[in-house]
């Protein structure tokens, strides 16, 4: 009869897929598409697209596009979690937190492991290059910029200061630095990177 409601258990045959088969299509597709076209060339919706779901979901499970990044790409650091950091600075304590909240995230081992091995694919392959540059400049420099009121390439400087630090302590293991405290770190730190953001 027409207009009837359907009897308890019609609909679609098959199961439907759970949350964690969607997760895993989801993170599989922005693999693909990351890999391929690159931070910024990558979208929601083009993600979406690919794993055949809708990109409202993406935005459910993963927050938006970088939360989407962190978790496909198995990204140690989380921009939004350094950032919310940084907003509770005021800008006299802003290169003390800066330099120690760097530290902390490469003295855990769990974390500086897989941020070596990117370091490391993106000095040997230009596509990782790309989408760590873009990735990086696009979900933390330029806030970090914007946040603090100064040009871009200020930003840069002082992380160009914090990683070379890190190459040093963590790659290379050059002493004293490998084995200086963090608090020690952060004051010698602290003052080159204060002449970047003035």
């Amino acid at each position: 009869m027409t207009g009837a409601a359907p009897e308890a258990g019609q609909g679609p045959r098959g199961r439907r897929p759970g949350p964690t088969e969607t997760r895993a299509a989801i993170l599989d597709a922005a693999r693909a598409l990351f890999g391929d076209k690159g931070y910024d060339g990558a979208s929601v919706r083009a993600v979406a697209r690919a794993a055949g779901v809708d990109p409202a979901l993406v935005h459910h499970f993963y927050g938006g596009k970088q939360g989407l990044f962190v978790a496909a790409m198995r990204f140690p650091v989380d921009p939004a979690e350094v950032l919310a950091r940084f907003a509770t600075a005021d800008r006299a304590a802003f290169p003390e937190t800066m330099a120690r909240t760097f530290l902390e995230f490469w003295d855990d081992p769990d974390r500086r492991a897989p941020i070596l091995a990117l370091f490391r694919s993106a000095m040997t392959n230009e596509r990782a290059a790309a989408m760590m540059r873009e990735f990086v400049t696009a979900a933390l420099l330029e806030r970090v910029a914007e946040g603090q009121g100064v040009p871009l390439e200020r930003v840069q400087a002082a992380a160009a200061q914090l990683v070379g630090m890190a190459v040093l302590r963590y790659v290379l293991r050059v002493e004293p630095m490998a084995s200086l405290g963090r608090d020690e770190l952060v004051a010698l730190l602290a003052p080159a990177l204060r002449a970047h953001f003035g």
